[in-house]
């Protein structure tokens, strides 16, 4: 017999193992494929809920990010602040503008009364009688010009006094008043400076509070921390702070330069009422006190002998 022949049972025997074989194969596979099933699918679910939770937070966050201000110049963060702020600000800003105001009025004020008195105070020097002042500053505009008739009323009133011992505190008591009138009157509207001075700072930072507080409230609804989120509020609110300083810091200089400078006018008013009490002490010793004489309302000198205040009141 042929050796094909022969070997024909074993090859079919093995083809037949085979195909059971691969037919077992068929079987598990189908069998293991249901199980896989759920485990995929719960995988696929996660990464479909991140994916869906990523695209809703975006949206969120670009929502906020739109209704953020994107001007952070001054005029802008002051447009988008909140009402409180705005009027703090506004308030800061028109006390810097009267502190401006006060400070050119009183330097004008100042510089022209000083002046007035520095010239008053060399005539004065220069006098050698009441008569001779009263000639020369009596009637002129200016508190030295005051200072001069306030002690020529005096005199004219104490003329039938039977003692001259008491005319100098008269005198000296009326010029003090008037120089604390002056005073007065020249310090007028500092006081405003200090007031704007002292408590700028404190309500720019009230509009800082209140600006942050309502930075904070922002931040809750939009529920985020986001650093552009949080930003421009806490600007704005700082910005208040900011105008607060301003307006302080000038106000505080100012006033201390207008102090300074009405003390130096302060002293030229003591300078040259020192020099009219002087000259009154002068004409009590010579008795040459000057004789009165209206004219338009005005106590000056009068009549008697001319010359450096030689003219004698009647005793």
């Amino acid at each position: 017999m042929p050796t094909s022949f022969r070997h024909r049972p074993v090859l079919a025997a093995a083809l037949a193992g085979a195909g059971a074989l691969m037919a077992g194969a068929v079987q598990a596979q189908e069998a293991a494929a249901p199980a896989a099933a759920p485990a995929a699918g719960s995988a696929q679910g996660v990464v479909q809920g991140a994916a869906q939770g990523a695209a809703q937070g975006v949206p969120d966050a670009a929502a906020a990010l739109a209704s953020l201000p994107h001007d952070l110049s001054p005029w802008g963060m002051f447009v988008t602040a909140s009402p409180v702020v705005q009027a703090v600000m506004v308030g800061l800003a028109l006390a810097s503008v009267v502190t401006w105001t006060i400070a050119i009025a009183k330097t004008a004020e100042v510089t022209s009364a000083k002046r007035k008195a520095r010239a008053a105070l060399a005539m004065l020097e220069e006098a050698r009688s009441l008569s001779q002042a009263a000639e020369r500053v009596g009637f002129s505009q200016g508190t030295a010009g005051a200072l001069v008739r306030a002690v020529l009323a005096e005199t004219h009133m104490s003329a039938d006094a039977p003692s001259r011992d008491g005319l100098m505190d008269r005198a000296a008591s009326r010029l003090e008043r008037i120089e604390a009138a002056a005073g007065r009157r020249m310090a007028r509207g500092t006081g405003i400076l200090a007031t704007i001075g002292s408590t700028g700072p404190f309500i720019g930072l009230f509009g800082t509070v209140w600006g942050i507080m309502t930075s904070f409230i922002g931040i809750s609804k939009a529920q985020t921390t986001n650093l552009a989120v949080v930003a421009p509020g806490i600007a704005e609110a700082l910005l208040a702070t900011a105008i607060g300083l301003v307006a302080a810091i000038p106000a505080v200089v100012v006033y201390n330069a207008c102090s300074r400078a009405i003390g130096g006018h302060k002293a030229q008013l003591t300078d040259a009422s020192a020099a009219v009490l002087r000259l009154l002490s002068r004409d009590i010793d010579r008795h040459a006190l000057p004789r009165p004489h209206a004219v338009q309302g005005h106590a000056v000198p009068g009549h008697g002998v001319q010359g450096h205040g030689n003219s004698r009141a009647a005793e």
